[in-house]
């Protein structure tokens, strides 16, 4: 069974890092896409980043530069990598996982991506 389990949110000052984790089986790690993906309240979900079984990436374009995905298979854990927050990055941050080609390529980009957790809030005050 595929489960991601967020972790690492909570309050940060604008211009401050933080890092999220999402922790997967070896297996899901080795052959699925994974992905970020952002909702704040009263917005629409908001595909952050995804990386690919190798270990190509996709941003969002409000993300570029500032965010980075990684993964590290040994301690089975997708990264985001969160530098220069703003309040607009304020929102609840879901992992997902799925077996989708052309990984981050689609429209959303988390396209494919069937597999949730149930999301870390980030809060990023000005």
């Amino acid at each position: 069974r595929v489960q991601p389990v967020e972790s690492g949110g909570g309050s940060v000052q604008a211009g401050g890092s933080t890092r999220l984790s999402c922790a997967l089986s070896e297996s899901t790690l080795r052959s699925y896409c994974v992905g970020w993906v952002r909702q704040a309240p009263g917005k629409e979900r908001e595909g952050v980043a995804v990386v690919d079984t190798d270990l190509s990436t996709v941003y969002g374009e409000s993300v570029k530069g500032r965010f980075t995905i990684f993964k590290d298979t040994a301690k089975r854990v997708v990264y985001l990598q969160m530098n220069n927050l703003k309040p607009e990055d304020s929102a609840m941050y879901y992992c997902a996982a799925g077996e989708v080609l052309s990984c981050g390529r689609w429209s959303p980009m988390y396209y494919g991506l069937d597999y949730w957790g149930k999301g870390t809030l980030v809060t990023v005050s000005s």
